[in-house]
């Protein structure tokens, strides 16, 4: 049969078969040669792409710094309002009487911030045609203007006008006609910040005490009301009201208006919010004898 004829290898003789073992040994050194040469050089020996490369991992760098996700902290965006303790200012009405060239008094545009004198810090006495000194408690307030999309850096070289009625609750220039007190203009330092010297205002009927202002990005834009980059009020402390409105002889209607009216009814606060009260609200120290100091904070979006 034809079987009986096929040979099988165990049947060649011991000469082929020290041939196999040596194929054989040879073969398994070259396995072992190559399993040291490490996967990653296998593959990069290939041809593989810089890609590929860094896909494979050897048993040498089986432990890997993980490659940083969507998942990381990130970076906050910033918005109007910060965490470091100032918030933008509401705008408020300029009212009827702020000499300021927007309105008229008499049927003439009543303008103070172009006259001669109007830069001072001292506001208490008439500087155009009078020379009458406004009397009263005097206050002396440090008002500090910052940016509110700078965590709150100083803005410098900016120029605040303020005004205020006298303790009978008259404005100069209109209700008080022949007078200029109580009106000033200062520009901020490096800090930000203007000082003025003033009285505390009177409450006349209507309204919560108050003191308006200005902002301007300078003292040149502010020769007209119009290029004001902020119009607003500050509100004056209730307990500071209370105790200077004691005094009837000197502010003779204040204290009857002032127990008429609150923050919530007046048409001016009424509708801020807690955050904007506060911020709009100085913050005083002192006594009718010795008089007030305080400060305030005046945020600008810029």
């Amino acid at each position: 049969m034809q079987h009986d004829h096929e040979v099988e290898d165990h049947d060649l003789g011991l000469a082929h078969d020290l041939k196999v073992m040596n194929a054989m040994i040879a073969r398994r050194r070259a396995l072992k040669w190559f399993a040291g040469v490490g996967t990653a050089a296998v593959v990069a020996g290939c041809g593989g792409s810089e890609a590929d490369t860094v896909s494979v991992v050897s048993s040498a760098t089986a432990t890997a710094t993980p490659t940083p996700t969507a998942t990381a902290t990130p970076t906050p965006t910033p918005t109007s309002t910060t965490t470091t303790g100032c918030i933008a200012d509401p705008t408020e009405t300029n009212g009827p009487y702020p000499a300021d060239g927007t309105n008229t008094s008499s049927g003439a545009t009543s303008n103070a911030l172009t006259t001669s004198g109007i830069v001072r810090s001292d506001i208490r006495s008439s500087f155009i045609s009078s020379s009458t000194v406004a009397t009263g408690v005097q206050l002396t307030l440090t008002l500090k203007v910052v940016n509110v999309n700078a965590s709150c850096a100083a803005l410098s070289g900016y120029a605040v006008y303020i005004w205020m009625c006298d303790r009978s609750g008259h404005y100069s220039l209109y209700t008080a006609a022949t007078e200029s007190y109580l009106r000033g203009v200062q520009v901020t330092d490096a800090n930000g910040e203007v000082t003025f010297t003033m009285i505390v205002p009177g409450c006349y009927s209507g309204r919560w005490p108050h003191i308006h202002f200005e902002v301007f990005s300078s003292l040149t834009a502010a020769t007209s009301g119009r290029y004001a980059v902020l119009v607003s009020q500050l509100a004056l402390p209730s307990a500071v009201c209370t105790t200077v409105y004691a005094d009837t002889t000197t502010y003779p209607s204040s204290a009857t208006n002032f127990a008429r009216i609150s923050l919530s009814s007046d048409n001016v606060f009424g509708d801020n919010t807690a955050a904007q009260i506060a911020q709009q609200t100085p913050t005083l120290t002192g006594s009718v004898a010795a008089g007030y100091t305080g400060s305030a904070v005046i945020g600008i979006a810029r």
